[in-house]
């Protein structure tokens, strides 16, 4: 059938293949199966064929129809190869919306050269200049993969986004800037953070590659979202690196459907990457999602690849950096010049000395631009102070050394790993428990901090299973997510702290018994930091929902507050003293308070013992409930 399909392609094109020559063409096909070359990783990765799950055979993850040359090219790796051979013999010219199949598939093109030797005279080359006028321009001498970390505002980039940067060959660490970036993205507009997670999570919008330069992603993710950036220079040799370009390329005009937790950002990527070399398989392990921090740990778990790692602070974090090394006098200077409360002529400024004077300045200038950038408008005239500013800094005559900001202990491949389970035994109201806990991924704020953004608690489909000694094993919770965003406050920076939480959990009924309920959790407040950084305090208002045939009325309604704070006693114990109250008002009626501890001791970097007392009252009921945990991060 095959051979019959290639003559019926060569009889219903005779335009576009007028020149085949089909027996060289047959003997080429020949010579691929006797080689195997459809089985090949390379070819399989250039088609990005996976697996079937359920099934056996594989299936293609391009979703446009004009990346599969074959009618059954997404699900047959040999038919697709066989018709890309014969798809070398079109003639079609380069234009400047047309390209000629050896140049559209210049990665398959020059990997199947490679393997089969193509007879110039029996199979003519076309010149592809709009590729070589890209790869021109874009001088390629390395790539370096980019880690942005987690954007809480997002959905899309809760855990954090990676993407590539194409390192030019005259270009240093001071011009790094001008280079270019490969992206992959969700072709959207959505504003609307709800519906973006939903479509996200159905596939429902196209994903895609595109290319940027390097300072306009920097200043998307550093300056308007504050998001520290991690590059991590890979080790590959110029074919290695021409080879992923040529990849690229070819992607350009396609599409992914593009799917929050597995076929995203992260996960197409490393699609991308790993045809540099055939012993790489970075996909593997990423069927059923990609978190970018697994993906970044991926990478490094391979000897030698990463080369070396720099951290680019974002202006958030260089301001408060800045900010922190200053006394308060000094703060209090920087807060009212930006404010435009005093000028630079006020007699505290002048009193200090001039290094003391610049600083002040300076800081002024980065945070007045901050504000700008955030869109606070409580300076009459923004443009005018920072440009006053900027004029008197030039009149002091003192250099000062740039700005800079420590680097994190530990970079974002080094943190725990994102799934845990938990295995625990404790008692409730006097009854033992035994308890097992599982997570998908990926931190919540009990969790060490390192490598990971602190304050920023992000959980997805996790659940408990609890056995009674007097019942059955029970579902005693499964919460699909679970989101605590804390945003220490100060003088300068007043971002909201927030709380969502949806599942299903064990609430107690009227009649005594404990039904698994649908429950919604939420909450705004404010958070605050010590100087060290070594406490992280929160407050909120809380509003919970309750739905359950078993509660009186079938649903409880409550508001109420919570505060907290979670102290770190040494760098491997944390605890975290915690007051709830609730009153739910409408549907079962109950007044719930809530008063506990919670610790963790980490033993390594991927196990942990966690001990949480508490007592409790509700309806009207007051009982302690104890546990003990070993927690084991994979």
């Amino acid at each position: 059938m095959r051979w019959i399909w290639i003559i019926a392609l060569w009889l219903l094109q005779p335009a576009a293949y007028a020149a085949i020559d089909n027996a060289y063409l047959l003997q080429l096909q020949t010579q691929a199966r006797q080689m195997k070359l459809a089985d090949r990783p390379e070819w399989h990765k250039l088609l990005h064929y996976v697996p079937r799950v359920f099934a056996p055979g594989y299936k293609g993850l391009p979703d446009s129809r004009q990346f599969y040359l074959a009618a059954d090219g997404k699900t047959d790796p040999q038919a697709e190869l066989d018709a890309t051979l014969a798809s070398f013999y079109s003639d079609t010219v380069e234009s400047a919306t047309v390209q000629n199949p050896q140049c559209s598939f210049i990665a398959r093109y020059t990997w199947l050269n490679a393997q089969l030797k193509f007879d110039a005279e029996r199979l003519p080359s076309h010149i592809c200049k709009r590729y070589e006028n890209w790869h021109a321009a874009l001088n390629p001498s390395g790539l370096t993969l980019i880690f942005a970390s987690a954007y809480m505002n997002n959905p899309s980039s809760m855990y954090g986004h990676t993407f590539l940067r194409v390192d030019a060959k005259d270009q240093d660490e001071h011009t790094r800037l001008l280079a270019y970036s490969v992206n992959f993205a969700a072709n959207t507009n959505e504003t609307n953070g709800l519906a973006f997670a939903v479509n996200g999570l159905f596939g429902g919008y196209a994903g895609a590659f595109s290319m940027a330069p390097y300072y306009v992603k920097v200043r998307e993710y550093s300056d308007f979202e504050n998001r520290d950036l991690w590059e991590y220079h890979l080790r590959l040799t110029p074919e290695e690196v021409d080879r992923v370009l040529m990849h690229a390329w070819e992607l350009g005009p396609q599409y992914f459907d593009y799917f929050f937790f597995d076929e995203n950002c992260s996960y197409h990527l490393l699609g991308l990457l790993q045809v540099a070399r055939p012993e790489f398989e970075f996909t593997e392990n990423f069927r059923w999602g990609a978190i970018p921090s697994d993906t970044v740990r991926e990478i490094t778990a391979h000897p030698g690849l990463v080369e070396h790692t720099v951290y680019r602070p974002s202006n958030a974090t260089l301001l408060r950096n800045r900010l922190g090394l200053m006394d308060a006098d000094e703060r209090h200077l920087v807060l009212a010049l930006s404010q435009g409360k005093i000028t630079d002529a006020d007699p505290a400024l002048l009193a200090r000395s001039l290094a003391g004077e610049a600083a002040v300045l300076e800081t002024s200038l980065d945070y007045t631009n901050y504000r700008r950038v955030m869109g606070h408008q409580d300076v009459a005239d923004p443009a005018l102070l920072v440009q006053e500013l900027q004029t008197t800094r030039s009149r002091l005559d003192i250099i000062t050394p740039p700005v800079s900001a420590p680097v994190p202990k530990a970079k974002p491949d080094e943190g725990h790993s994102s799934s845990r389970i938990t295995l625990g035994a404790g008692r409730r109201a006097a009854q033992d428990f035994q308890e097992v806990q599982m997570r998908a991924t990926y931190h919540d704020l009990m969790d060490q901090d390192a490598g990971y953004v602190r304050g920023a608690g992000i959980e997805f489909f996790s659940m408990a299973l609890r056995h009674y000694d007097f019942a059955d094993t029970r579902v005693e919770r499964v919460t699909p997510v679970n989101i605590l965003s804390l945003s220490p406050r100060d003088d300068f920076f007043h971002s909201p702290s927030w709380h969502v939480s949806g599942g299903w959990q064990r609430v107690t009924a009227a009649n005594g018994s404990e039904p698994l309920a649908a429950v919604l959790d939420g909450g705004m407040g404010g958070a605050w930091s010590d100087r060290q950084n070594a406490t992280l305090s929160y407050a909120f208002f809380d509003v919970s929902t309750h739905f359950s045939g078993a509660l009186d009325k079938g649903y409880a309604l409550g508001a109420g507050a919570s505060a907290g704070s979670y102290i770190d006693l040494d760098p491997a114990w944390r605890i975290h003293p915690y007051l709830k109250t609730l009153r739910y008002f409408a549907g079962q009626q109950d007044n719930i308070l809530n008063l506990g501890l919670e610790q963790r001791l980490a033993l390594s970097r991927n196990l942990a013992l966690r001990m949480d007392v508490a007592r409790l009252r509700e309806l009207k009921t007051i009982y302690n409930t104890a546990a003990f945990s070993l927690l084991v991060y994979f």
